[in-house]
Order: structure tokens, then C-alpha cells, then sequence
């Protein structure tokens, strides 16, 4: 059998039954590196505890076998990629956002400048200090765990008694996170709203308007009771 190479990716998003990939790719020895095999590992989360898993070979046709020892290999790294401890700032917000207390998670990095926009027109340190009941997560990602504390200091967030500053020690590019509690996450700035452990509001995409964040806070405090109230016939 010629040389093969191979290629492990570790799938970001979380499916819809609930689950986490892990794909190992095959390649010949040639320049052209075409492929010959695929090794799907799927894990339902959540992983260990749920002791449930999946895996899935792919041969493709006219290429050659795949050792057993290869997939062995494959296996090993699946299974210590799938098993991966969650970052410190990871396992800081699981545990914050179960509290009876509003949580903001909010996603950002230094050099985005969607997440520049925001600072800068003042919205967010005027929701910190209006929200004093409210506790603020910024959490820079796929910044290789640089903080931002330098920008945000700027614009007095760190200043605030209320506001908790974490990075996740991912990097940019093609290899960062792409989820986060569990959450899947694609775009930066993205800002999740959570209490008693229960995500109420998620804005995953582009800048936030203040006004429509400042509702949704006061909206999740809202026990959402119509007792009492006429029913519709």
C-alpha cells in the first residue's frame, strides 16, 4: 500500500440531535493528494456523560485500504479531540450563567471591527452602567487568548464592578471555535442573554442596537404569566 496522509477536523457546530463530529480525511501520496477515505466520529452530547457514539468509515471507490492501524489512529485523536477538557473561560461562563441573575455573554475581538463600531458609539458602557443588576461577560475569541482589556479600557468597561473580562485561547482563521457552551458560534460580535441557566435571547449576527438589547433585558426578567386574562374562543 503507498503512503497516505491524513487531516482531522474537529466539527464545530452542535446538531440538531444534539451531538459533536470529529472527521478524520485520507489522502494518497500524491501531489495531487487525492482522497481515499473518510472517518466520521460523532459523539452526542452531552460528551462523556452521555456514553453514546457513532462512527462512520467511508472508502471511496478505486483507493486504497486504510490499515487497521491507521484507523486506530484516527479513532485515538477523535476521541481525545471529542474529550477535549472546554477552555477556562468556558467552563467560568457554564457555571456564571446559572445564576437566578441576568447574564450577558458577549463576543467580541480587538481587531473586529463590527465589535469596534459598538465601543465606540458609547452603547455598551452605557447599558453596563444602566443594568447594574446585570452581569457583563465579555469574552474575546479567536483572538489566541488575548483579552482586549487594552480596548476596553479605553472605553471604561473595565472599570465596572459588574463586568467580568475573559478570552478564549483559540485562534483567527480556519482553525477557531465555532461553538461555546454549547451554543454554536459564527460571527463576532455576537451577545447571548441567559438566566437561570436558560439562554432567553441570542443575537448572533452583526452589530447590536442598545435600545432593542435594553428590551430584551427587561423582557427576560418578565415571568410571561397571563393568568387571570380572557382566553380566545
Amino acid at each position: 500500500m503507498g503512503r497516505h496522509s491524513r487531516r482531522f477536523q474537529r466539527g464545530g457546530q452542535t446538531l440538531a440531535a444534539g451531538a459533536r463530529v470529529c472527521r478524520a480525511d485520507y489522502f494518497d501520496g500524491s501531489a495531487e493528494r487525492r482522497p481515499i477515505a473518510s472517518l466520521e466520529c460523532t459523539a452526542f452530547l452531552p460528551y462523556p456523560e452521555s456514553k453514546m457514539s457513532r462512527l462512520r468509515l467511508r472508502q471511496y471507490s478505486r483507493a486504497p485500504i486504510v490499515s487497521g492501524l491507521s484507523i486506530l489512529t484516527a479513532l485515538l485523536t477523535a476521541a481525545s479531540l471529542l474529550n477535549a477538557e472546554p477552555s477556562a473561560a468556558e467552563q467560568r461562563v457554564a457555571e456564571a450563567i446559572k445564576s437566578q441573575q441576568l447574564s450577558v455573554v458577549h463576543f467580541w475581538a480587538p481587531w473586529c471591527s463590527n465589535c469596534q463600531a459598538e465601543l465606540k458609539d458609547g452603547g455598551w458602557i452605557k447599558i453596563v452602567k444602566d443594568n447594574p443588576n446585570v452581569h457583563f461577560y465579555f469574552v474575546s475569541v479567536w483572538n489566541g487568548g488575548e483579552d482586549g482589556t487594552a480596548m476596553l479600557r479605553k472605553f471604561e468597561i473595565t472599570d465596572q464592578p459588574n463586568v467580568t473580562i475573559l478570552a478564549d485561547p483559540g485562534p483567527r482563521g480556519q482553525n477557531h471555535i465555532k461553538e461555546f457552551a454549547g451554543v454554536p458560534l459564527s460571527w463576532i460580535p455576537t451577545t447571548w442573554i441567559y438566566k437561570g441557566g436558560d439562554l432567553r435571547y441570542a443575537l448572533n449576527f452583526g452589530e447590536i442596537r442598545f435600545s432593542v438589547l435594553q428590551q430584551f433585558l427587561e423582557d427576560s426578567q418578565s415571568e410571561w404569566s397571563h393568568k387571570g386574562e380572557p382566553k380566545i374562543d
